[in-house]
């Protein structure tokens, strides 16, 4: 019996969206849950990837209002429903397994743009070394693991790390969350020069964490950064 078999046989898979156990061999989420997962579709802003309604506009208002300095960000799926529930039990519950299926997401929506944009090396966005103590692994670091796989990208998972411990960002209005990420990020220590970067991380939110990475990503000499994530939330203007 090959190790593989005997693991799914002691630990048995769970769908990443409801949790229910799947039949042996089996792999990915249930049939019936697929129907709930909102795929991000066009037309999106060309800048963080968030749907928009208004299709003759390029931008959403929060990439108007804010500009970005990363040069797309490529999410996956609309931060609502099942994903939601599943996002929590995979940072707080240890369900680390979830990691694969994120990246099969990832894939799935933007596989083929990813592999054109001729990226060096795929970078985790950090958590602060009490958070990851405390939990025991960086989820964002996960999902890049998986997806540099796919990719056949090396993944650099020191390259930033975080060098405060800021304040939960889901308490502030988007302005208050570019503030409180003021100098939370810096390069660790690495030799390694890269020209184009994918900066991973599970949500995006209002885009402040991916910024702020991004600018001391560039500050170090990175030419251009694009983002990707699992899911992306629907932003405070539209």
């Amino acid at each position: 019996m090959g190790n593989s078999i005997l693991l799914d046989i002691l630990y048995p898979k769970r769908c990443p969206l409801c949790g229910n156990i799947r039949s042996f061999g089996e792999s990915g989420m249930c049939s019936g849950c697929e129907k709930e997962l909102v795929w991000v579709k066009e037309p999106v802003c060309l800048k963080c990837g968030k749907m928009i309604e208004d299709e003759t506009k390029e931008y959403c208002s929060d990439c108007t209002r804010i500009p970005k300095s990363f040069e797309r960000c490529y999410p996956a799926l609309c931060y609502e429903g099942r994903i939601k529930d599943s996002i929590y039990d995979f940072k707080y519950k240890n369900q680390r397994s979830y990691a694969g299926f994120f990246a099969d997401c990832i894939m799935k929506r933007h596989g083929d743009e990813l592999k054109r944009l001729d990226i060096d090396g795929i970078v985790p966005v950090p958590v602060h070394r009490h958070k990851r103590k405390k939990r025991g692994y960086n989820q964002a670091e996960l999902i890049a693991a998986e997806l540099g796989k796919a990719l056949g990208i090396k993944v650099f998972p020191d390259f930033i790390e975080r060098a405060a411990d800021t304040d939960p960002q889901k308490e502030l209005n988007d302005t208050e969350r570019l503030k409180n990420l003021n100098n939370a990020f810096k390069i660790g220590k690495n030799d390694v020069k890269l020209d184009t970067v994918l900066l991973v991380d599970d949500i995006y939110t209002s885009g402040a964490t991916m910024e702020a990475c991004t600018k001391v990503l560039m500050d170090y000499g990175i030419n251009k950064v694009f983002c990707s994530s699992l899911a992306i939330g629907r932003g405070y203007s539209g």
